[in-house]
């Protein structure tokens, strides 16, 4: 793949989960338990700043050519969660499909319009990145599958659970 048709693409699927998201308009529905068990959409957005921001770091860390290590043990897992506010998504101790509760549970006193727009600086801080790596750093860090597995990923499996939750609910007020 192509470095300018992987950013259509993520720009795509960006402006659809997007639109996705502003379809719920009222800050009220996305504060609303039962999106996924007792979490909201505001808990799972969490977990996508925190996967943003985990990518942001690390395409950060390839453009200032440092290096990464995924944690090996679960005590070095516990030392990265707690420098960087977010799991170390690459350890093979992570179950990459988990929801990050630490971020969740972070951002429980924190307003939807902050975590709106720390999300949108992730996002934004992960477009920029990708824009200035080169062909070769793509194909070197394999960052089409990494951007595609902390971005347009989450947006998919979110947006599903949005589409669920919007046509129960709708269901049960008809």
């Amino acid at each position: 793949m192509e470095k300018q048709i992987f950013l259509q693409r993520l720009e795509q699927e960006r402006d659809a989960f997007e639109f996705l998201l502003n379809q719920f308009g009222a800050a009220h529905q996305l504060t609303m338990m039962g999106v996924v068990g007792r979490l909201t959409v505001k808990d799972l957005l969490c977990d996508i700043l925190a996967r943003e921001q985990f990518l942001a770091d690390r395409l950060g860390e390839i453009l200032q050519n440092e290096s990464y290590a995924p944690c090996m043990t679960h005590s070095a897992l516990e030392r990265f969660e707690a420098q960087f506010g977010y799991p170390d998504y690459e350890s093979p101790l992570w179950n990459k499909n988990a929801l990050s509760e630490s971020a969740m549970e972070r951002a429980k006193n924190i307003a939807l319009d902050e975590i709106v727009s720390q999300e949108l600086a992730a996002y934004r801080g992960v477009w920029e990145a990708l824009e200035k790596l080169t062909r070769a750093q793509y194909l070197d860090h394999d960052i089409f599958h990494r951007a595609a597995e902390y971005t347009y990923r989450p947006y998919r499996r979110l947006a599903a659970q949005m589409r669920v939750w919007r046509d129960s609910i709708s269901s049960e007020n008809q």
